[in-house]
């Protein structure tokens, strides 16, 4: 039983913990090349919340999206070792890597098609989000590609797409189909609106949901997961993170 769900047990009044989390897979920290942080200091101070939040590691995953942000490899690379560089010298310890959040957009056809170098979670896992406001007519055959080309299709923050509410069978045929789905801890409080909020719910409650993601873009998003201490949900749905961290370290 979500306990959690049904007006149980509440939270530790210091706040949520996510010691047991481990792994962050989705968070926009490496700074000026997508709407995430834009300075190397709000980078580190972003970096420096999470590990207090008890994350001991990161992967960073800032958006390919190439009507708004053409980002390589090489240039998220680059950024990522920037990154470690400063968070070394602010004294930091957590681990940080970077993936990509790939939207699922012309380009990134033409990357699949063409067996360009992607960036991947453990796991060889794909992290990619769909847009917010219309459907895309071939989701189901994207994914497909996806999975044909090797990869696991991670979906980004599934109860963020509203127009999947009308027959929200959708999700269990996308989890069927192979498609790991990603929940935001912001979704679970509200912030996004109480809409995302109780769809967040309906695919934990439904058992729907592989991994929990910060998604984070600036350092105040990590200060209301700090805060979020009205539900248990953490300890009580059991998130696959761990699982990743222990392929990180193979």
């Amino acid at each position: 039983m979500l306990n959690w769900l049904f007006g149980g047990k509440k939270a530790s009044s210091r706040g949520v913990a996510l010691d047991h989390i481990g792994i962050d897979i989705h968070s926009h920290i490496i700074p000026g090349i997508d709407d995430g942080a834009q300075t190397m200091e709000e980078s580190v101070a972003m970096v420096s919340k999470m590990e207090r939040l008890g994350y001991t590691h990161i992967v960073a995953t800032p958006h390919v999206m190439w009507d708004c942000y053409r980002n390589t490899p090489q240039i998220i690379q680059s950024g990522l070792e920037e990154v470690r560089q400063a968070c070394k010298a602010a004294g930091l310890s957590i681990e940080i890597d970077a993936a990509a959040e790939y939207f699922l957009d012309e380009h990134f056809g033409d990357l699949l098609d063409e067996g360009t170098q992607l960036l991947t979670l453990p796991g060889n896992r794909l992290l990619v989000e769909l847009p917010y406001s219309t459907p895309l007519m071939n989701t189901s055959e994207t994914l497909f590609s996806i999975i044909q080309k090797g990869y696991q299709p991670v979906l980004a923050h599934p109860e963020r797409y509203t127009y999947f509410y009308s027959d929200p069978s959708v999700y269990k045929k996308l989890a069927d189909q192979g498609c790991e789905l990603q929940v935001n801890i912001l979704s679970l409080t509200g912030y996004y609106g109480e809409n995302i909020h109780k769809m967040a719910r309906w695919l934990l409650k439904n058992k729907l949901i592989t991994f929990l993601g910060t998604d984070a873009h600036k350092v105040q998003h990590l200060d209301m997961i700090q805060k979020s201490n009205s539900e248990n949900w953490v300890s009580d749905y059991p998130f696959q993170n761990e699982k990743l961290v222990k392929i990180q370290r193979r």
